[in-house]
């Protein structure tokens, strides 16, 4: 079972992006986008026409850090080794073919660039999945690196991420698959980062927005873990 505990979700439903709390996401909460399965696992559902936030082009299922009374969870990345890790099946990708899995953003306060330093993207190219970690130098720049972490992850592959990001800024990036497919990514980040507060999220965020109500995205997590310590 997925501890819920300190997560709210952003759903796309038709006329504007919703916002499920953390006390209602954990009584039970379930919908066309967010369905829970006899497993313990949960499955994120987002067509290419839902909704989107205003500071946003594409549609999302998407989990964001709170705290476990429901207030939002932003931090510096010195307070703490910051830890995302999750188990994941990619089943379903839009005509894109790109869904971002995991992020860590940064918060959306004065002096903030609203910006994500990394976006984990799974990326269907030629008829098999690649992980992509785009990866912004510093806030406020309008391009982004594009690292290729592991290739030959299959549509209802079971595969693994771990995220980490140390308090003297290293970036560590991880993932394993059910059939052996692996690949990693260490650096270190700008100091500029040190004066955002960040914030992890995961779940199923499709790049498109285009095509009928059928297409979109649909990830499958079996294990989600965000830890501070």
């Amino acid at each position: 079972m997925i501890d819920l505990s300190t997560w709210a979700l952003s759903i796309p439903t038709l006329t504007s992006a919703t916002q499920i709390d953390t006390a209602r996401l954990n009584n039970g909460y379930e919908s066309q986008y967010f369905r829970r399965n006899s497993d313990g696992s949960v499955t994120f559902w987002v067509p290419v026409t839902g909704s989107h936030s205003e500071d946003a082009r594409y549609p999302r299922s998407e989990l964001r850090e709170t705290q476990a009374d429901g207030t939002l969870n932003n931090w510096p990345y010195a307070q703490a080794d910051n830890y995302l890790s999750a188990v994941l099946t990619v089943t379903q990708v839009p005509s894109k073919n790109k869904i971002v899995i995991g992020q860590i953003h940064s918060k959306d306060q004065p002096g903030s660039e609203n910006d994500p330093l990394l976006k984990l993207q799974y990326h269907y190219y030629n008829g098999v999945g690649r992980i992509e970690a785009l990866l912004r130098k510093r806030p406020g720049d309008t391009t982004v690196q594009n690292i290729l972490i592991a290739e030959n992850i299959r549509l209802g592959e079971r595969f693994g991420y771990d995220l980490r990001l140390t308090p003297s800024g290293n970036l560590g990036i991880r993932v394993t698959s059910s059939d052996g497919d692996q690949g990693s990514h260490y650096q270190p980040i700008s100091a500029y980062w040190g004066k955002q507060l960040l914030y992890f999220k995961a779940g199923a965020y499709v790049q498109d927005n285009y095509g009928p109500d059928t297409e979109g995205g649909r990830v499958t997590f079996y294990w989600l873990n965000a830890a501070h310590k």
